[in-house]
């Protein structure tokens, strides 16, 4: 895919979606951590229902280790793994206290040594929370990078590297969260809706659809 298609992909996602973001619901860099840990094979829906709940009675490193493992794992029950869930979420607040007084830290070496973020949970919270033009890459990204040819790679490390090397710079800030975007709700796993697509002329996915 040459660079001028690329531009012009990023161009429509960005008129469709100009201010994207990511859809767990959050008011602070912390509230964040918490949602994207907890986001691991779970919905984005079920974990605002959880943390809505939860942030409403504890919100901040020092809250959630007053309430403990136990009383925070009935509000995080409803999530999947949530007792290994809980028990990272309590040693993270815990190394957050210690380590960087309270306060979520802006690199990804001190962010992925917190228990349960590992590297995309890291890219999240850089791009998110701090506006790093880093990419996380989920599923979704790794699907339609690789099926529209913008970013062919084996596993999420190759596929994160080409994007980083071939976005456009203008669009890079936001480009995860249109590909996640688009990944979700239009190039979906198994049928595609093609029929509906805003970059379909400029996908090189040889098996487009008819869905709408």
């Amino acid at each position: 895919m040459n660079t001028q298609k690329r531009a012009e992909i990023f161009k429509r996602l960005r008129a469709q979606t100009p201010n994207p973001t990511t859809e767990l619901i959050y008011k602070t860099p912390f509230e964040l951590l918490i949602a994207v840990i907890l986001s691991a094979q779970a919905t984005d829906k079920g974990v605002n229902k959880a943390t809505e709940r939860l942030f409403a009675t504890a919100n901040t490193p020092a809250t959630i280790l007053d309430l403990g493992e136990v009383a925070l794992k009935e509000y995080i029950k409803t999530i999947n793994l949530y007792p290994t869930k809980a028990k990272n979420i309590i040693k993270t607040c815990e190394m957050l206290v210690n380590l960087h007084q309270s306060e979520v830290p802006e690199t990804r070496e001190a962010l992925e040594a917190l228990p349960g973020v590992g590297r995309k949970t890291a890219n999240v919270i850089l791009n998110t929370a701090f506006g790093q033009p880093v990419m996380a890459v989920d599923t979704h990204i790794f699907r339609v990078a690789n099926r529209t040819r913008l970013a062919i790679g084996k596993n999420v490390i190759e596929v994160e590297k080409k994007l980083l090397k071939t976005v456009p710079k203008e669009f890079l800030q936001q480009a995860h969260h249109w590909l996640i975007l688009h990944g979700r709700y239009t190039c979906i796993a198994r049928k595609p809706r093609c029929g509906s697509c805003i970059i379909s002329d400029l996908c090189e996915y040889d098996a487009k659809t008819d869905e709408a």
